[in-house]
């Protein structure tokens, strides 16, 4: 049996493992990362990436369409066609980009990477199953991030036409109906896509919103667009059962009445959970937190040297967050006096319209005590959102009343995602709406609707 030792061992390579070696590597860490699939993790291979990239070609079609239709002023095209498994051979090319590059920062950084299965036998030791062996590693200081599992309904146990979002990222033809149980980010995400490549969609959703994460007034704004898109959205509803056949799901409404929904796949996407199984967290007996593994501001765990990073942490479960932590993970290992206290942590759907919530809705700041401040701009009123022919959305601003600190930032329209950034430093800067309103906002962009929402909260707006 080989051994290694080193001063640090990362279990899991996705974006917090990944991140957490990276940065150990660059402050002269002897460190060892342990990834039994492929690096990146599922954000990267079957998640973030890959269904963004689904999206970008539905969005694509979906213009193609409208302009084939007559539908795009000045523009006339051939009615377009989808070449599933072309998207797919791009969407993965991507994706191998991306992998490929993590490798390369991680050998720049002088991290060695193990391909294997790791399991902790104590807090300083891993034992790792290799194709050529078995390999222990000893090591000073441990940094968990073995991630999450998608979580499998009992009624409807994966295989045949039920599918999970990793493998709805990869058909080869198109359903003529899919059904998707869960209203949560990634369904509809998936959901929003297959209906612009012209699948019949159907959103079975057992609680009586969609994106549950967010306020009514982002999603309602989704729920529109949905129905626009002839997607059709059964709200207070669980799935029950597949049919022997497999070609029709039993679902059960608000008023217990069944109802049979045709269906060529069933993608269920009813979240996910931490991976707390095979890797070793009962060698370690670690306090818990729930069903996720107890942290302190530094991500220690209750055993000395021992940290823990990203979903098996628990909610929110995001790629960014887990990056943020492994960063912080590696800096305190080296010496340096770092904490994980983020002033908010931005939450984003890729949706149409997308949406993005950084810190406090307005209802979300009452309950906590605040009296607040609220301004909400329209993009209807915003000459950048005109001329990309995306008016529906809007920017909002909410504000201590006392002292006009943000609190939180929201945002639903096209690319708005890329708000988050600004939103985040916002509050982490610990902005006030005069701050937002007296910083000059590029024109014409979409942004100009932050610093519109800011003017609008302290009773002086100008475009509206």
């Amino acid at each position: 049996m080989d051994k290694h030792d080193c001063e640090v061992l990362v279990l899991g390579g996705g974006p917090g493992g990944y991140v957490a070696a990276i940065r150990a590597g660059q402050l002269g860490l002897n460190t060892i990362l342990v990834e039994k699939d492929a690096l990146g993790g599922i954000c990267l291979n079957v998640g973030c990436i890959p269904s963004k990239a689904l999206i970008h070609m539905a969005d694509t079609f979906s213009h193609m369409q409208k302009a084939a239709e007559g539908a795009v002023p000045g523009v006339s095209v051939a009615p377009p066609s989808v070449d599933l498994p072309g998207v797919m051979t791009w969407k993965d090319g991507i994706v191998e980009r991306l992998t490929g590059g993590v490798g390369g920062l991680l050998k720049k950084s002088g991290v060695t990477v193990l391909s294997g299965t790791g399991r902790m036998r104590d807090g300083k030791t891993c034992i790792v199953e290799t194709v050529d062996g078995q390999i222990t590693i000893g090591a000073r200081h441990i940094v968990l991030a073995p991630g999450s599992e998608t979580i499998e309904l009992e009624a409807l146990p994966f295989g045949g036409p039920v599918i999970s979002s990793t493998q709805a990222l990869a058909l080869d033809t198109l359903p003529t109906k899919l059904v998707v149980v869960g209203g949560g980010y990634i369904g509809l995400e998936l959901g929003t896509a297959f209906a612009k490549f012209g699948v019949d969609v159907t959103i079975v959703e057992a609680t009586g919103h969609l994106l549950p994460q967010y306020d009514r007034e982002l999603s309602s704004l989704v729920g529109k667009r949905l129905k626009d898109l002839g997607v059709d959205v059964l709200l207070d509803t669980k799935a029950v059962a597949m049919s022997d056949k497999g070609d029709v799901l039993e679902v059960a409404g608000p008023d217990g009445v069944a109802q049979n929904l045709e269906a060529d796949k069933v993608l269920v996407t009813v979240g996910r959970r931490a991976r707390l199984k095979g890797w070793g967290l009962s060698e370690l007996g670690l306090a818990m937190n729930g069903s996720a593994i107890r942290i302190d501001a530094q991500c220690r765990t209750s055993m000395t040297d021992v940290f823990a990073i990203g979903d098996v942490t628990g909610e929110p479960m995001l790629a960014h967050r887990a990056m943020a932590q492994g960063n912080v993970v590696a800096e305190i290992i080296a010496g340096k006096r770092r904490s994980f206290e983020p002033a908010a942590i931005p939450a984003v759907c890729f949706t149409d319209p997308e949406i993005v919530s950084v810190g406090f809705s307005a209802d979300e700041a009452k309950a906590n005590g605040y009296e607040v401040k609220v301004g909400k701009f329209p993009l209807l009123a915003n000459g950048r959102a005109m001329t990309l022919d995306a008016t529906q959305g809007f920017v909002r601003v909410v504000a201590r009343k006392d002292n006009d600190l943000v609190l939180g930032m929201q945002a639903a329209g096209q690319n708005i995602s890329e708000f988050s950034s600004a939103f985040a430093l916002a509050l982490e800067m610990g902005a006030t709406l005069e701050d937002v309103a007296a910083t000059i906002h590029a024109h014409p962009t979409q942004g100009e609707g932050i610093q519109e929402a800011a003017m609008l909260a302290l009773g002086k707006g100008l475009h509206i």
